[in-house]
C-alpha cells in the first residue's frame, strides 16, 4: 500500500484509539468537568496538533504543513462559535454539568462521521465543477457578513425540524434519568431529555460545517489535509468549551473577527483564478484577526461583563 493510505488508516486509528482511551479511562464514570482538567486536555490536542504538524513538515514539506496549520487555526476559531450555541442549549435544557462531557463526547463523535462526508463532497464538486469554488466563496462573504449584522445569538429548539420529525416517531421522557439517552416505562421505550440535547448538538453542528468546510477549502483541496485539521480542531472542541464555557462573554467582539475571517478566506477562493495569495500570509491574516479581536474585548469590556469580574458580595 501507498504511504498516504497508510497516513489514512494511521491517523484514523490513532483518533479511535484517543476517543477510547477518553471514555474508557480518563472518564469512565461521569464527572463534572472543572477548568484546571480542561485547559489540561486543550493543551493535550493542541500540542498533538502541533507534533502532527512538525510531522507533515518532515514528509511533506513546508507549504503542507502551512495549509494544515491555517486551516487549524481556522477551524478550531470558528468552533469557538460552536461553544456559544452549546452554552446556549445546555442552559435551555438545563443539562446537569456531570452529563455534559457525555453529551459532547458522543456529540463530536458523530460530527467526525459528518465532517468526513461533508469534505469529500466538498472537495468532488470543486474537482469536477470548478465554478462552485466562486459559489463556496460567495457564500462565505455572506455569511461573514451576517455574522457581523446580526443581534446577540438565540435558540428556539422547538422550532427544529429535526427535533419535530424525531418526537413524531419517538416519545421522550419529561425528566433526566442519569445518564441514560433511552429508557422504558410501561414497556415503551423514551427518548429522555439528555438524547434530544444530542439531537440538537448534531443538527447544530451540521450547519456549522456549511461554513467551516467551504472556509478551509479556501486554504487547501487536499483532502487529507482538510480532514485532518478538521478532525483535531473538532476533537480539543470538548475541552475548549469546559474551559472557556465560564468566560466567553468577555470576547464580545470575537464573532467580529469571526467573521471577517469568513469575509477574508472568501475573498481569497473568490480570487483564486487571478491572485494565489501565499499560504503564510493567509496564515499571518487570520492569526492577526483572531488576535485583534480578543485583544480589543479585553481592553474594551462591555459594561454588563465586567460585573462578571467583581468579588461577590
Amino acid at each position: 500500500m501507498s504511504s498516504e493510505l497508510w497516513m489514512w488508516i494511521g491517523f484514523n486509528v490513532f483518533v479511535l484509539a484517543m476517543l477510547a482511551l477518553d471514555l474508557g479511562v480518563f472518564h469512565r464514570k461521569a464527572h463534572e468537568v472543572k477548568i484546571k482538567e480542561a485547559l489540561i486536555w486543550s493543551g493535550v490536542w493542541i500540542a498533538l496538533a502541533l507534533v502532527f504538524n512538525y510531522g507533515l513538515y518532515l514528509w511533506r514539506g513546508p507549504q503542507t504543513a502551512l495549509e494544515f496549520l491555517t486551516g487549524y487555526l481556522i477551524e478550531k476559531s470558528l468552533s469557538v462559535d460552536n461553544i456559544f450555541v452549546f452554552i446556549m442549549i445546555f442552559a435551555y435544557f438545563k443539562v446537569p454539568a456531570v452529563y455534559q462531557h457525555k453529551i459532547l463526547f458522543w456529540g463530536i463523535l458523530g460530527a467526525l462521521v459528518m465532517r468526513a462526508i461533508f469534505i469529500a463532497t466538498g472537495v468532488t464538486l470543486i474537482e469536477k465543477f470548478h465554478w462552485v469554488i466562486y459559489v463556496f466563496g460567495a457564500f462565505l462573504i455572506i455569511t461573514g457578513i451576517k455574522m457581523a449584522v446580526q443581534k446577540d445569538k438565540e435558540i428556539h429548539p422547538e422550532k427544529n425540524p429535526v427535533l419535530k420529525l424525531f418526537r413524531r416517531f419517538m416519545p421522550v421522557s419529561t425528566q433526566y434519568v442519569g445518564d441514560k439517552f433511552f429508557i422504558k416505562q410501561q414497556d415503551r421505550r423514551f427518548a429522555t431529555p439528555l438524547f434530544v440535547v444530542l439531537l440538537l448538538i448534531e443538527t447544530t453542528d451540521v450547519i456549522f460545517a456549511v461554513d467551516s468546510i467551504p472556509a478551509i477549502l479556501a486554504i487547501t483541496t487536499d483532502p487529507f489535509i482538510v480532514y485532518t485539521s478538521n478532525v483535531f480542531a473538532i476533537l480539543g472542541l470538548r475541552a475548549l468549551y469546559f474551559a472557556l464555557a465560564g468566560i466567553m462573554q468577555l470576547f464580545h467582539y470575537l464573532a467580529y473577527g469571526l467573521s471577517a475571517i469568513l469575509v477574508f478566506v472568501g475573498a481569497k477562493m473568490m480570487l483564486v483564478d487571478f491572485y494565489k495569495l501565499p499560504i503564510g500570509i493567509a496564515l499571518g491574516v487570520v492569526a492577526g484577526i483572531l488576535t485583534l479581536s480578543i485583544a480589543a474585548s479585553l481592553l474594551y469590556p462591555k459594561t454588563e461583563t465586567k460585573a462578571l469580574v467583581k468579588e461577590p458580595t
